[in-house]
């Protein structure tokens, strides 16, 4: 019977750690882990000081949906396209959403921005999309915020003329579009059409100092297969649901967002826009999408 006591009160203690551990409260949680509840990236923003929400939620670390290989030998059709996101659509809302604690608080772009500060992706200059050159440090947060700019100014106490240096912020709402480059394949060992993303690049919209629009400006380029792990760990808004959200991950591989064709592979690597009217870019950009997706069924011999 004593022998049967202890055993008892060893199985009660387990169970009593097990309760504890299971209902461990979300500011316990390891700030370094993305959704653990700890501001991550973004200045000012500030975690809940106690558990904001009706459970204990547990930190999500995802890891990225394998690529399935594919051999040259069984691309049968190849074709580049170059796509372009505007965040100012509907479906594309999780792109503009500022951030919660699940998120770690911030924008899309301020997740990018903070891991090339950080050095745990590699930014390219936009000169061209072939990821050529790597940009600096220097390079990044000249392209964030902009170059120092001085202004003269007279001091009103001394007369004297005195050098001011006028700094810029950066806007993360300035950010409207995402280019992205990818590639459609038909696989004959997998018996279809297959997209893998090679490329992504941020727009943001350039003013001048009078307020007056000035246009767009790719900000860098990354090399998607390389920030496939960051992008695992960050959760995307739902409209729908707040408990079942996407990572941005599997976001972009399960096509959630709404894009319009701007470019396909060409002799003369011109875009439609060149060529094209703003109306007759959009024609040409829903019949090039028509033309891709029939492509597949045309492989297909009845």
């Amino acid at each position: 019977m004593t022998i049967l006591h202890s055993y008892r009160l060893t199985a009660a203690a387990l169970l009593l750690f097990a309760a504890s551990s299971a209902f461990a409260q979300p500011g316990s949680a390891d700030p370094s882990v993305p959704g653990s509840g700890s501001s991550l990236y973004k200045e000012g923003w500030l975690p809940s000081k106690t558990p904001d929400g009706a459970w204990d939620r547990v930190s999500h670390i995802s890891q990225p949906i394998p690529w399935q290989y594919i051999r040259e030998t069984d691309i049968l059709w190849k074709k580049r396209v170059w796509r372009e996101i505007d965040t100012r659509e509907k479906q594309n809302v999780g792109f503009r959403f500022q951030g919660d604690e699940n998120s770690g608080g911030g924008m899309f772009i301020e997740i990018l921005l903070d891991a090339l500060k950080k050095g745990k992706i590699k930014a390219y200059k936009t000169f061209d999309d072939q990821f050529t050159t790597v940009m600096t440090k220097d390079d990044i947060m000249e392209t964030i915020a902009g170059k120092v700019d001085t202004q003269v100014i007279i001091d009103p106490i001394t007369n004297a003329e005195v050098t001011k240096i006028i700094k810029h912020d950066f806007d993360p709402t300035t950010i409207t579009k995402y280019r992205i480059k990818e590639d459609w394949i038909f696989d004959r060992n997998q018996g279809q059409m297959v997209v893998r993303i090679c490329g992504l690049a941020p727009v943001k919209d350039i003013y001048g100092d009078d307020g007056v629009y000035r246009g767009p400006q790719a900000m860098f380029w990354l090399y998607y297969p390389d920030i496939r792990g960051l992008l695992a760990q960050y959760e995307v808004f739902n409209p729908q649901n707040d408990i079942a959200r996407y990572t941005w991950d599997e976001f972009f591989e399960s096509r959630q967002f709404s894009s319009r064709i701007t470019k396909v592979s060409n002799a003369y690597g011109t875009d439609f826009k060149q060529n094209l009217s703003p109306m007759e870019s959009l024609y040409e950009s829903q019949h090039t999408q028509e033309e891709i997706f029939n492509k597949e069924h045309d492989m297909w011999v009845y």
